[in-house]
């Protein structure tokens, strides 16, 4: 019989958990680097009668990348951002190739301890194993992967499609005449999370195997909710 058991810190972790696989956004992004600002030249100032007088700036992800449309006319957005790699031998640097490698094995961990995290509040165990302890094992793990990409990411800083965003001052962990975007700052962000989670799965384990729960287990009750 499944005994559903949910807890204060459970239901925490759970929040969390789900909350960490946002890494997956930061991961799609075009918003790693943001290159320096091109103003317009007169010619498309001129062809521009209700589009945006902002300056442009070029924005490159770890295989995306944001460029501008040359003579868009009453467009508010003249740009258009894609994949510029077809295939994974087409990601700027092999850097970059890891970098895409290690946050997406994570990001796969990630997924699936979101969508176990659900089920704890029925399944508690596996194998006669905690679940709360796999799980944090496993978004540790997680979070070696995440931390592997974000410190070979500025390794690749170096490669040509960089330096075409960023200038020719650009170089392995030198930025040259671009800025990281808020993508990579979402990706930090994440990494911190996922191991905040695999770290407070303990906490969980503990307030699932309380005193007070094994009581009322005894009691019989097959629905137990506790602060």
């Amino acid at each position: 019989m499944c005994h559903v058991i949910v807890t204060c810190r459970s239901m925490l972790w759970t929040l969390l958990s789900i909350v960490a696989f946002t890494e997956l956004i930061a991961f799609v992004s075009t918003d790693w680097l943001i290159g320096k600002a091109k103003p317009l030249s007169s010619k498309e100032m001129d062809n521009r009668t209700g589009g945006s007088q902002e300056p442009y700036h070029p924005m490159l992800g770890i295989y995306g990348r944001c460029t501008r449309i040359s003579h868009m006319q009453l467009s508010r957005r003249d740009t258009l951002c894609g994949p510029y790699a077809e295939n994974f031998s087409e990601i700027a640097s092999g850097f970059w190739q890891a970098t895409a490698i290690f946050p997406a094995l994570g990001i796969m961990i990630l997924c699936t301890m979101a969508f176990v995290s659900v089920i704890t509040t029925c399944v508690q165990s596996i194998m006669k194993k905690s679940i709360f302890n796999a799980c944090g094992l496993l978004q540790g793990i997680a979070g070696l992967f995440l931390i592997l990409g974000l410190i070979l990411y500025p390794a690749g800083w170096g490669c040509q499609k960089a330096i075409s965003c960023c200038g020719p001052y650009a170089s392995a962990y030198k930025l040259g005449d671009c800025y990281l975007g808020w993508a990579f700052y979402i990706a930090i962000g994440g990494t911190i999370l996922t191991f905040i989670c695999a770290v407070f799965s303990a906490e969980a384990e503990i307030a699932r195997s309380s005193d007070k729960v094994q009581e009322e287990l005894e009691e019989g009750k097959n629905l137990i909710c506790l602060l």
